[in-house]
C-alpha cells in the first residue's frame, strides 16, 4: 500500500479546487480489460488525446517509479515530457504525476469499478504546480472536461475490443509476425493504385533523407 498522503493545507486545498476536474465512462469490457490497456506503455498516445509519440518506456511499468516518455502537442510544435506511475492497484486504481514541460505537473487519477457485466471508469485529473495550477477554473476546465471524454473514449475502444478479442477466442496481442498467406487480398482498385504508384516505389528504395538512431534520455 502506498504511504498516506499528508493532509494539504487551506491554502494548498484552495489552489487545488481551482482547476481539478473529474469524468467518467461506461465501458463494455471487464476491469482487467482496462487495465491491460494501461499495462502497455507504448499505447499511451493512443487512448490519451494530446500525447503525439512515445520515446522510451521504462523496463518497469507500470509498476510504481516507473516512467514513460512522451511528447504533447501537434507536430512540429511537440514538448517532451514524462509520466511516471504513484499506485498501481489492478483492477482498481492507477494514479500518475505527469510532467507537462514548462505548464508545471499534474496528477491523474482513474478508478474501475465493476457494473455488471461491464465496468464504470472514473478519471480525475488535478494540476498541482507551475503554470496550469494557477489558471481559473472556469477557464481551465470546461477544455480539461472535454479532452478527458474523448480520453475515455478512446480507452473504452481498446479495452472493448480486448474484451470482443478474448470473447472470440482470438488471440489479442501477437507474440509472433505472421507470414504471408493466400487467401483474399486488397481490394482491385487499391491493388491498382499501388501498381502505378513508381515513384513511391523509387522513393522507398532510395531515400532522400536517412535519420540516425535518437540518443535515449
Amino acid at each position: 500500500m502506498p504511504p498516506a498522503r499528508p493532509r494539504p493545507s487551506t491554502r494548498e486545498r484552495t489552489e487545488a479546487a481551482t482547476v481539478a476536474t473529474g469524468n467518467a465512462r461506461i465501458v463494455r469490457s471487464t476491469p482487467d480489460d482496462v487495465f491491460a490497456v494501461f499495462s502497455d506503455g507504448w499505447l499511451y498516445p493512443v487512448w490519451v488525446v494530446g500525447a503525439a509519440r512515445m520515446r522510451d518506456v521504462t523496463g518497469d511499468w507500470p509498476q510504481a517509479g516507473a516512467e514513460i516518455h512522451h511528447s504533447l502537442g501537434i507536430w512540429p510544435v511537440l514538448i517532451d515530457d514524462r509520466t511516471e506511475v504513484v499506485e498501481w492497484d489492478p483492477p482498481r486504481r492507477l494514479r500518475l504525476r505527469a510532467r507537462i514541460g514548462p505548464f508545471g505537473r499534474a496528477v491523474v487519477v482513474i478508478d474501475v469499478r465493476p457494473r455488471g457485466d461491464h465496468c464504470i471508469v472514473r478519471m480525475g485529473e488535478e494540476p498541482v504546480a507551475g503554470i496550469a495550477a494557477r489558471i481559473p477554473r472556469f477557464l481551465w476546465a470546461p477544455v480539461m472536461r472535454l479532452r478527458n471524454t474523448e480520453t475515455l473514449r478512446r480507452l473504452a475502444f481498446l479495452a472493448e475490443g480486448r474484451a470482443q478479442a478474448r470473447l472470440e477466442n482470438d488471440r489479442v496481442i501477437r507474440d509472433d509476425v505472421p507470414a504471408e498467406e493466400p487467401g483474399p487480398q486488397a481490394d482491385p482498385e487499391a491493388r491498382e493504385d499501388v501498381a502505378e504508384a513508381d515513384e513511391a516505389h523509387d522513393a522507398a528504395e532510395n531515400p532522400e533523407q536517412v535519420d540516425p538512431p535518437e540518443k535515449r534520455e
